[in-house]
């Protein structure tokens, strides 16, 4: 095997081309050897194994610096960068995370997990080479999918003024994570369909040159290709046609469901984790407005599935113009959400966590500024959510609640959010947002909240130790009441503050009468978080305040149960608090 003596871009070098092909399929192999058995991005890996042994043939990394968009196509990079046997050996599966990391290799220049970036961060380096007047190639490889996003065109703009080195590598499958949206991939098609020779040329428009590859699994076309634009002393955009699944009939076959996923048989992609089939809360909300409300829409940014509208379900929606989903560009969503609020419709924008990030200019200013009564699904928030340190929402109170107009509700239960989704997108005076955790379960108890009111749910009655447990935490501070009253006799008191963007004023004063300590809980950041707006309040009070939540840090590859332990937040711990304080002061 050629890969086994591949153990950086050097030892590809000494191979001659006609060997190329076997080292991609050894390449390949090694790819489904770990995805198959421990999952990852199927699609966007696959499907850009020739391309990476080519680039890595030719250039020389890290002289030369890759950048790759997103990261969803780095593993084969990582395979031929010195560290296969995290794709090779089980035992070290977990050596490499599913991004580009410096801190693994000093093959890669940044820490990358969302989507349209590359290109900027390559105009970065190039201006920095300049400076120091070094003479490296700088590469960008970008999927198709990540073109619509701001940031891309921003910089493709940007290049088109620039003058000196810098190639621009589109992998273009044909395929977001669903399906491409807008007008930019019309073009794409035609230069794929002309081989490149499509007299409008988006890329030339924008004063950029080009140059088409049908073949992008050829890597004999590659490495020619890549030689004639390697030294380059302008910007170039290499846009490549490739097939994403490349090597798994069933992923090429189905791109949607194959973009990324658990474990697998490799030999027929039968699931070795069968797909969850629980209730779809979100999902059958959704439809029922949608149903039911000519006037409503959904709107989403290139993750459909997050909402439930996998494809065959959206499509119908799709015919009636009440589904749109915008592509990577959650910018151009949430204003599109506020106009179409403005102009009496009913919409709502949903997507997970990480990605309402990239909102935060539309939501204060073009949302909530302008008081459009649109609702916001914040998918996956806290440590329940993704646990990469590019995909963690840790900070999502710390974005929402301060905004002036934003409510922003957090669900403990299906039962809840169902009666605050028809809250939501009913009431007309403000933009509501709604904390959506991928742990929310049904309680079994019907919820007759009236969320027009700003008050917070007094879940168990008691005194002297109330607890504010936030969204999903309310089932534990309720087992902490339970074995606090079965260790020490007393009632405690159980708080569901159902507002994350205000006070419950009236509740908080009349806790001071027959209560001296709060707890507070929350599966976010703790800085600046609900509980410290609590502790804030009482700040010139008799009462003490003890706020638990995670620390300020990148958390990642964490197991969120373990992380909230870690941090405090468990009910042996929170319990022997109680007690203690309680015996300390009798």
């Amino acid at each position: 095997m050629y890969l086994d003596n591949i153990n950086s871009p050097k030892d590809i070098k000494k191979l001659n081309v006609e060997k190329l092909q076997t080292l991609a399929d050894e390449t390949r192999n090694a790819l489904i050897n770990k995805i198959s058995k421990a999952g990852g991005h199927n699609g966007p890996n696959l499907g850009i194994v020739e391309v990476t042994v080519a680039l890595h043939y030719v250039f020389n990394s890290p002289k030369d610096k890759f950048v790759f968009d997103v990261s969803h196509q780095c593993y084969p990079h990582k395979i031929l960068t010195g560290r296969k046997e995290a794709f090779l050996n089980p035992e070290h599966f977990h050596d490499v995370t599913g991004y580009t990391n410096p801190l693994e290799s000093e093959h890669d220049l940044f820490t990358i997990g969302h989507t349209s970036t590359s290109v900027s961060l390559a105009l970065g380096l190039a201006k920095g080479r300049d400076l120091n007047g070094r003479n490296e190639n700088i590469i960008a490889i970008i999927g198709d999918g990540s073109l619509s996003g701001g940031e891309a065109l921003e910089a493709l703009d940007y290049a088109g003024e620039y003058n000196k080195n810098l190639i621009i590598i589109i992998n273009d499958n044909d395929q977001s994570i669903a399906e491409n949206h807008g007008g930019l991939y019309k073009n794409l098609k035609c230069l794929r369909e002309t081989n490149g020779n499509f007299s409008n040329n988006l890329f030339k428009a924008m004063g950029l040159d080009y140059i088409y590859v049908e073949e992008g699994h050829n890597i004999k076309k590659l490495v020619e290709v890549f030689n004639k634009v390697k030294d380059i002393d302008h910007p170039i955009v290499v846009h490549i046609h490739t097939i994403k699944g490349k090597g798994l009939p069933y992923a090429e076959l189905n791109k949607e469901e194959w973009h990324a996923g658990g474990p697998f048989n490799p030999k027929d992609g039968s699931r070795k984790i069968e797909n969850d089939e629980s209730e779809n809360v979100v999902f059958d909300s959704l439809k029922e407005l949608l149903d039911t409300n000519k006037k409503a829409i959904v709107l989403n940014a290139g993750t459909p599935m997050g909402l439930g509208f996998v494809k065959g379900v959206r499509e119908e929606y799709v015919k009636r113009g009440q589904f749109i989903d915008v592509g990577i560009a959650e910018e151009n969503g949430v204003a599109m959400t506020s106009g179409i609020a403005k102009n009496g419709g009913t919409p709502v924008f949903g997507t997970f966590a990480p990605f309402f990030q990239r909102t935060y200019d539309q939501m204060s200013h073009d949302v909530c500024l302008n008081n459009s009564p649109a609702t916001f699904l914040i998918l996956n928030p806290g440590v329940y959510g993704m646990n990469s340190n590019t995909h963690i929402a840790l900070c999502d109170i710390q974005m929402f609640a301060h905004i002036p107009n934003l409510v922003y509700l957090a669900p403990s239960c299906n039962e809840e959010f169902i009666n605050m989704f028809k809250f939501a997108t009913t009431q007309k005076k403000h933009p509501v947002a709604i904390r959506v955790s991928s742990n929310m379960v049904s309680s079994g108890i019907e919820d007759k909240t009236d969320y027009s009111l700003n008050k917070n749910k007094i879940e168990i009655k008691g005194s002297k130790i109330a607890i504010f447990a936030v969204g999903i935490l309310i089932s534990m501070a309720k087992e902490i009441a339970k074995k606090v009253k079965e260790k020490i006799g007393l009632d405690i008191t159980v708080i569901n503050p159902l507002f994350l963007n205000d006070l419950d004023k009236n509740l908080l004063e009349n806790l001071k009468k027959d209560h001296n300590f709060i707890i507070t809980i929350e599966d976010g950041e703790v800085q600046s978080g609900y509980g410290q707006t609590i502790s804030s309040f009482y700040g010139d009070k008799d009462m003490k305040v003890k706020n638990y939540g995670i620390s300020k840090a990148f958390h990642t590859d964490f197991d969120p149960n373990k992380l909230l332990e870690e941090h405090g937040i468990s009910v042996e711990n929170i319990v022997n608090e109680i007690i203690n304080f309680i015996n300390d002061n009798e």
